[in-house]
């Protein structure tokens, strides 16, 4: 265990931090004059490695545990910068935000959902149009239908209930379980989770953490973006690593999104025989509904008005 977490801090923490203050270094070093020269680089490294106090083994010692220190504090830094950009890519309570942000993010809601429904109405028309045209022994081309679809999956795979993409990718899961088997996903995927065997359960974890990873590497970016202020290639950097990190946390959400979607609708019946409901193939609405108001929480007393 030690062994697994001392890699994981090396790997999380150490190594990316370890290359953001080499970058540090060098927009110290080049500056906007000489923003690729690496020459002045390795001649200032040189100097410092010639130093009095680099050259003793004490010395060493203090400025490996300081480059130790330093890359494990950024690292640090990322990771919580991460939290927060995930919090806000998926904007799961987006309305509980302060007043200015939850405004930009309803007016982004609502220019998100009126896209989407022109898309959407798109979509349904197309595939009237090619449902018609089989009925009458003439199949359609499928390629505009498809278009009409990606256009809209684009925006959102279900109308759109929050201000981002990634947010809506899952909610989407909810809107889906909730539409074709009645059930609340919220309420029930607490529990489902702890029934669920080690194969997807490994599986939705490895998606989970690849959605932290990439908030966590646009947090990078943002890092990245201060040092542009002494050497202007770092925003080539930050631009880079922003772009990868987009990419990565729409493909992260979306494929969470369908392993949890996925492993709902084929464990509920299971998660219904542990506790003793309805098992009927498929699982019925009414167990559905039964399941769902089994595991919800009670709402608490009325208050006995005694102040007390």
């Amino acid at each position: 265990m030690g062994k697994k977490l001392a890699e994981k801090w090396v790997s999380l923490l150490v190594l990316p931090g370890a290359l953001y203050l080499a970058v540090a270094t060098a927009a110290v070093v080049l500056g906007h004059t000489h923003p690729f020269d690496l020459s002045r680089v390795a001649d200032r490294i040189t100097a410092w490695a010639n130093h009095s106090a680099a050259t003793k083994g004490g010395g060493q010692v203090v400025l490996l545990l300081a480059v130790l220190a330093g890359a494990a504090v950024a690292g640090l830094a990322s990771q919580a910068l991460g939290s927060l950009l995930e919090r806000l890519w998926l904007a799961a309570d987006w309305p509980a935000w302060p007043r200015p942000v939850s405004r930009l993010a309803a007016r982004l809601t609502a220019r998100r959902r009126r896209a989407w429904i022109a898309a959407a109405l798109t979509w349904h028309g197309r595939r009237d149009e090619d449902i018609r045209s089989l009925a009458c022994g003439n199949p359609a081309d499928p390629a505009a239908r498809q278009a009409a679809e990606r256009a809209m999956t684009r925006i959102a795979f279900e109308e759109p209930m929050r201000p981002t993409w990634s947010g809506d990718r899952l909610n989407a899961a909810a809107v889906r379980i909730e539409r074709d088997q009645g059930l609340d996903l919220a309420t029930v995927w607490p529990h489902l989770w702890l029934a669920l065997p080690d194969g997807p359960r490994s599986e939705v974890t490895a998606a989970r953490q690849a959605l932290t990873r990439a908030a966590t590497l646009a947090a990078w970016s943002l890092l990245y973006l201060p040092l542009t202020v002494q050497w202007w290639p770092a925003a080539l950097v930050a631009c880079v690593i922003a772009l990868t990190a987009w990419a990565r946390t729409r493909a992260a959400a979306d494929t969470y999104a369908l392993l949890l979607e996925a492993a709902t609708r084929l464990h509920a019946r299971d998660l219904a025989g542990h506790l003793g409901l309805d098992t009927a193939t498929p699982l019925t609405p009414e167990a559905a509904d039964t399941l769902t108001r089994y595991l919800a929480p009670t709402p608490p007393p009325p208050p006995d008005g005694s102040g007390g």
